[in-house]
């Protein structure tokens, strides 16, 4: 026999109307006890709302955005009877501790074992980088203490302990890759993953946000700088906007993270942000202050009210991840751009003759389909632009596959869509690509894989206008093609002007890797190809 038990928000202290930033679940899934349904978030803290039961979701009660408190129905699970009287106890509020008091005694410890401690479901993710490792064998962890941290394209995630336990063996290092199932690290434990974990208090996360850690860091905080990191103030440091991982990190560098400028989601603190912060003081850029020497000046403040009427409309999510990386790009690639024009006349002829019998095949051709083969001939033509520079700068990186992204302009901000092994695809094959990645990207459905592994981007902006433009490198790609709307001009044949077709091209660069001889070379061959349709399709 089953039964259906409800799930509700536990007790979450003193918060009420709290926003419910994902939903981890959909109906159909099957949870095990303490498998988180949903994720909320105060201004200080996120935090898990935990299946109390094992089962599979026959109803979901609220959606990402609902505001929810205490006792609000999250979900209703259908179990099985054993199921249910394997489910661990809920607390009666008047029985749960308050945080002042003292913590409950621990269950009696068993003989010690062996427990292995993987990489749990992290979505579709595979491959994710190990940023951080944050144990060493023979340290004592407790349950859900942070082990490693990981790092894909558009979040950082902990993997925390499913146990407490010594930490007897570290199966990774930053820099490793990971996917679910793979091993983080063994411990001797007296306990394991089955033991009843309490549901998460906003008094426990509060005092996991705020209070530093209580084991002294293993290593002797950094001194990046001659005159030594600025001390940290505890009071601010305790109200920063961090993680748990984040603060221990940045007690690890000395870093008071009330000095550092958090650019994740509503202002949260990363640990790039710390890594960023320490880089600035090792170069002696007070990171806080307005820089005297040559370093980047701050924008002024400016309160606009003074002036009119004003509203504020909150960045989107995508402008909020690309934003920075657009910023660090410039900053960081000293970038060059070379502008020439193509002749097109015959290809768009061509196009017209072939976009019916192409439609006829599911496939729409656009002169971005042209674009991107053109660009595949250029590139094993010229490989270095095929590459990218290694973390140290001293080695070229050569690709021997060929991904090309291409810019999409979507509701939310411009995303990169990757045109996977272009190379090996016909003409319809990267039309249907294209047609098949801008509706995702519109749509917002693209995967993370859709996005990584571009060796070149093109951003076309023919079908708004303009003349020309820069765009900017997406790093670590060293270059970046912008085609602008083309137009009919006159062009001397050696007796007559004649109207052709013309296309401006605008190719970024980044001249650590590429000089300005090879680009306009790039950009002349590119420009044959596309005066060359035949030749284009037969290769």
């Amino acid at each position: 026999m089953s039964s259906q038990v409800e799930v509700r928000v536990p007790d979450i202290g003193d918060f009420e109307n709290v926003e419910i930033v994902d939903v981890v679940v959909e109906v159909g899934a099957t949870v095990a006890v303490e498998d988180p349904l949903i994720t909320l978030e105060t201004d200080k803290a996120s935090m898990d709302v935990p299946s109390t039961v094992g089962g599979t979701v026959a109803r979901l009660a609220v959606q990402a955005g609902d505001r929810v408190s205490q006792g609000d129905l999250v979900a209703v699970v259908d179990v099985s009877d054993t199921a249910r009287e394997a489910a661990p106890p809920t607390v009666p509020e008047a029985a749960a501790p308050a945080a002042s008091d003292a913590p409950p005694e621990p269950a009696p410890a068993g003989p010690a074992a062996a427990v292995d401690v993987r990489v749990p479901d992290i979505g579709d993710f595979a491959d994710v980088d190990v940023i951080e490792v944050h144990v060493v064998p023979g340290d004592v962890v407790k349950f859900d203490d942070p082990l490693i941290t990981l790092e894909t394209d558009k979040a950082s995630m902990d993997v925390p302990s499913t146990a407490a336990g010594k930490v007897r063996e570290v199966a990774v290092e930053p820099g490793s890759k990971v996917s679910q199932g793979d091993l983080v690290v063994t411990l001797e434990a007296a306990g394991t993953a089955g033991e009843e974990k309490p549901a998460p208090t906003a008094e426990a996360i509060g005092q996991a946000h705020d209070a530093p850690p209580a084991q002294a860091p293993r290593t002797a905080p950094a001194a990046p700088t001659a005159g030594g990191m600025p001390p940290i103030d505890e009071a601010s440091f305790a109200t920063a906007h961090a993680g748990p991982s984040v603060r221990k990190f940045a007690r690890e560098l000395g870093v008071d993270l009330a000095r550092v400028q958090g650019n994740g989601r509503k202002g949260r603190i990363t640990a790039d942000d710390v890594k960023g912060f320490v880089k600035q003081a090792i170069a002696g850029v007070d990171a806080t202050a307005r820089p005297a020497g040559p370093g980047l000046p701050e924008v002024p403040e400016v309160d606009f009210t003074r002036f009119g009427a004003i509203e504020v409309e909150p960045l989107t999510r995508v402008q909020k991840i690309s934003g920075p990386r657009l910023h660090a790009s410039w900053v960081n690639l000293p970038h060059v751009t070379q502008f020439d024009e193509a002749d097109i006349t015959a290809l768009e002829e061509r196009r017209q003759k072939l976009k019916d019998r192409a439609a006829k095949q599911g496939a729409r051709l656009t002169p971005l389909a042209f674009l991107v083969v053109a660009c595949v001939h250029a590139l094993r033509e010229f490989p270095r632009f095929n590459a990218s520079l290694d973390p140290a700068g001293e080695n070229l990186i050569m690709k021997k596959y060929f991904h090309v992204g291409f810019a999409a302009d979507t509701p939310n901000g411009l995303v990169v869509p990757v045109v996977k092994d272009a190379d090996r695809k016909t003409l319809l094959e990267i039309a249907r690509d294209l047609a098949d990645l801008s509706a995702k990207a519109r749509d917002g459905k693209l995967g993370p894989t859709e996005m990584q592994g571009g060796c070149f981007t093109i951003s076309s902006l023919g079908s708004i206008g303009g003349t020309a433009f820069t765009p900017i490198i997406n790093a670590p790609e060293v270059a970046i093609l912008g085609v602008s709307r083309s137009r009919m001009q006159p062009v001397w044949n050696g007796e007559a002007f004649e109207p052709r077709l013309t296309l401006p091209m605008s190719l970024s660069y980044d001249h650590r890797v590429i000089d300005g001889a090879e680009a306009v070379r790039f950009t002349r061959f590119l420009a044959d190809q596309l005066a060359d349709p035949d030749g284009l399709m037969l290769s």
